[in-house]
């Protein structure tokens, strides 16, 4: 995520510290990169209303730029609120633009944010700047644009850091005037003996065929020490699906960093954790999910949901999450 507010000092610096807490809120929320922007120019617009009447400046006039990267699939889904679209390093060294829908502004409504999805090979580099970087009294966006192409090309073999620092030496001014954001994201792809997936029949004998199967994944991996708390998350989670939800329903097992399991069904109603009383006989699935899984949620897709965990593999404390790329600049 990228983003640019109008301005400088105080309120500038405040507006940006808001947005960036609110970015990280809704992210955590698994939402599309078109429904987050929605959520913020909502966001936005509503604190521009409280702050009419109090004479402070208006937000109006942030940009963003949102992307979401499938290490598995190897595609980005990306979405824009009047910011620069991001630029391509392939792994050929050569530079293109993709066609990213460019929406207003935060804060000034009255369009839908609409994404863009782009097909990115392993060890390409997805380029993301502030208008800072390539706008100058001296020098006009196009000119700056151009610029930047070059000093990204013809260079495929060159680590983040190094493209930062050429970027930065060949387009940022001696006596700037503008703040510059750049960040460069190579990426990668999982291992595809790192990903494992089966179709399950809307059956509830089908649970124990899939705690099977799970067990038989885990000891291929060499995570027998955390199979019992994930074939009973796994089996819990599917059992949610036959339930409640709809087919066709789906299991997916990612081994990377972290054990990643996800259980997706064609429904788009999703179960909330709750306190079961003591006589009640179901409506602890969750809850055992919660007290065992580091980390998990739902993520809504257009023909359904997904229902994920993530597990540390040495089923101890988790480390910090790691970025889903191979490496990162800033």
């Amino acid at each position: 995520v990228g983003g640019d507010v109008v301005g400088h000092g105080l309120h500038a610096a405040a507006t940006m510290g808001r947005l960036r807490t609110a970015v990280h809120n809704f992210s955590a929320l698994d939402l599309p990169p078109d429904e987050l922007l929605g959520h913020l120019d909502e966001l936005v617009s509503r604190i521009d209303q409280e702050e009419e009447g109090g004479g402070a400046s208006a937000v109006t006039g942030a940009t963003c730029l949102y992307a979401v990267y499938d290490p598995v699939a190897g595609r980005a889904v990306v979405a824009s609120a009047g910011h620069f679209a991001p630029l391509v390093v392939g792994v050929d060294g050569q530079v293109h633009a993709p066609e990213v829908p460019v929406a207003p502004p935060l804060g000034l409504g009255g369009a839908p944010y609409e994404t863009a999805e782009l097909e990115l090979a392993e060890g390409s580099s997805l380029v993301m700047y502030t208008g800072g970087l390539v706008e100058h009294r001296e020098r006009d966006v196009e000119t700056g644009l151009r610029t930047l192409r070059s000093a990204l090309a013809g260079h495929p073999g060159r680590s983040p850091e190094e493209t930062c620092r050429t970027v930065v030496e060949t387009l940022v001014p001696s006596r700037r005037r503008d703040d510059i954001a750049l960040l460069v994201a190579r990426t990668k792809l999982v291992d595809r003996s790192r990903v494992a997936d089966f179709d399950v029949p809307a059956d509830p004998a089908a649970v124990a065929d899939v705690r099977a199967a799970c067990g038989r994944q885990l000891e291929a991996w060499g995570l027998t020490e955390i199979g019992f708390t994930t074939e009973l998350m796994l089996s819990e989670l599917v059992t949610n699906a036959i339930r409640y939800g709809s087919a066709p329903i789906h299991v997916r097992m990612l081994y990377e960093r972290w054990l990643t399991c996800e259980v997706s069904d064609g429904s788009s109603t999703s179960p909330h954790l709750r306190r079961a009383a003591a006589t009640d006989e179901g409506g602890r699935g969750l809850y055992l999910v919660a007290q065992f899984a580091e980390r998990w949620g739902t993520r809504y897709t257009a023909t359904g949901k997904v229902m994920w965990t993530e597990q540390s593999p040495e089923g101890g404390e988790r480390e910090p999450v790691e970025f889903l790329v191979d490496d990162i600049a800033w």
